[in-house]
């Protein structure tokens, strides 16, 4: 079943039904070590599927769900491995979209959720981007409209001191820092460990190449489309980076209906929402070097 929330549509199964969960990594073509996202209703579901929650987790949640935040805490013992990858850690996220929230509300549990499109591939924000992703591969597609952001959630360690952003998302590390009381947030390194963090990832089918003007892709721009002919465009710059989050994802699929070989797009500042934006392009640039 694929679902609405304020990010993008989610593939969603419950996350106590090790079956439903494996059939959501076989639909995506997800590799099993990839961890997925734990939807809930309610804050107070918190307990349920974290264990050991810090200050810091709780200071977030109660500021932030319903909400584009996804905290990673330890998991309780009824969270099962196929969900968080075989890592000790669990996702965890109330979403604020009324057609999510009535579901998880009428459902009592959690579900288990990625995004609802194939693996490494761009994130759908309505349900028609489910229906032409996954097909007859899912079972029912809610419709809630046009996702709100656009880009997926804010990803905070919460079993780290202080804590980390491990992918930007909706919510910026000023808004989490003033949420926290702290002058900094921690330094994410290391092997991914929840979802979203490989290099590659977020990737129409054509090339992304990145400039930072609109100067700079005009000649980027010249110089692809050179003597092959090659279908070159620029990825129009919107006139709010809120906007360029909640569109990025359906112009990227766009460009690919069009048959554009090369999309040029110009980052935004590492602002806010522009922080997601960038994270987002950089990756669909570098799943460049993959293809065949």
């Amino acid at each position: 079943m694929a679902f609405p929330t304020e990010t993008v549509y989610g593939l969603g199964a419950d996350a106590d039904q090790p079956d439903a969960v494996r059939r959501i990594f076989a639909v995506k073509g997800r590799p099993a070590n990839h961890p997925l996202i734990v939807h809930l209703a309610s804050v107070d579901q918190f307990d349920e599927w974290g264990r050991d929650v810090s200050d810091d987790a709780r200071a977030l949640a109660a500021a932030c769900w319903p909400g584009p935040m996804t905290l990673l805490v330890a998991a309780a013992d009824r969270v099962s491995p196929l969900v968080t990858g075989g890592r000790t850690t669990v996702g965890l996220r109330v979403p604020a979209h009324p057609v999510a929230l009535e579901l998880l509300g009428a459902f009592g549990g959690g579900i288990a959720a990625p995004s609802a499109n194939r693996f490494g591939r761009v994130s759908p924000t309505s349900a028609a981007n489910v229906h032409a992703d996954l097909g007859d591969d899912v079972d029912l597609v809610l419709d809630g409209g046009s996702s709100a952001i656009g880009v997926e959630s804010t990803i905070v360690d919460c079993t780290v001191d202080p804590p980390q952003i491990l992918r930007p998302g909706g919510i910026d590390a000023a808004t989490i820092q003033a949420v926290l009381q702290r002058g900094h947030l921690g330094v994410t390194s290391g092997p991914s460990r929840a979802s979203g963090m490989l290099a590659a990832h977020y990737a129409p089918r054509c090339q992304v190449v990145l400039a930072d003007s609109l100067h700079a892709a005009r000649e980027l721009e010249i110089s692809r489309s050179g003597p092959s002919n090659t279908h070159v465009e620029i990825m129009e710059y919107p006139a709010s980076v809120e906007a360029y989050a909640r569109h990025l994802y359906q112009w990227l699929r766009d460009a690919d209906e069009r048959r554009v070989d090369v999309l040029i797009a110009i980052l935004p500042p590492p602002e806010g929402l522009g922080e997601a934006v960038r994270d987002r392009l950089t990756k669909a640039a570098a799943a460049a070097v993959d293809r065949p």
